[in-house]
């Protein structure tokens, strides 16, 4: 074997096991140390009146386009763990708003990479995951209503996916350089 593989997750076919890498173990681990510095300085939410436009689903992203759907819903979940326990809102404290949408932030992305091939594409549409998952939880669940979601969404979404494209892709790029040397 030239990698350590460890065993993770029974898939439904044949029972085979899917392997996780030392190298996604590693992936993982750092982009979780990422999302928790994050979470605790302004660089993971940065104020904007109405609400907060957050940066922390962008190593979700980027797990998910560099390593796999497993990790990219391994560090979606920190970002969730990470905004219930910070939550400053009744909004966050419900665990359903607050971290089952940002478990599918890296799973969309990856997929969405896997088929386009665009790292570009795979951020934006892992932006608008977080974004729809959570405000339109919030809307189902009567946080807030329609009209305001559709502000909040209009006014941080597209400041969060201009930054997501931007700095995933740059990251992305940069990452598989030194990952095929």
């Amino acid at each position: 074997m030239s990698r350590l593989q460890i065993k993770a997750v029974r898939e439904k076919e044949k029972g085979k096991l899917t392997k996780i890498s030392l190298r996604q173990i590693t992936v993982a681990g750092m982009l979780a140390a990422i999302s928790i510095v994050l979470s605790t300085t302004i660089l993971g939410y940065i104020p904007l009146g109405i609400a907060n436009a957050t940066t922390m689903h962008i190593p979700a992203i980027i797990g998910g386009v560099l390593e796999g759907p497993i990790v990219g819903a391994f560090i979606g979940l920190i970002f969730g763990l990470t905004s219930f326990i910070r939550q400053n809102t009744p909004l966050f404290a419900d665990p359903i708003i607050a971290i089952l949408p940002r478990i599918f932030i890296g799973v969309v992305a990856y997929y969405t990479y896997k088929l386009t091939k665009n790292v570009g594409i795979a951020a934006a549409l892992g932006t608008l995951t977080n974004t729809i998952g959570v405000l339109g939880l919030a809307v189902l669940l009567k946080y807030m209503p329609l009209k305001v979601a559709l502000f909040v969404a209009l006014k941080n979404g597209i400041f969060e996916i201009i930054v997501a494209v931007i700095l995933t892709t740059m990251i992305v790029k940069s990452l598989k350089k030194v990952y095929n040397k």
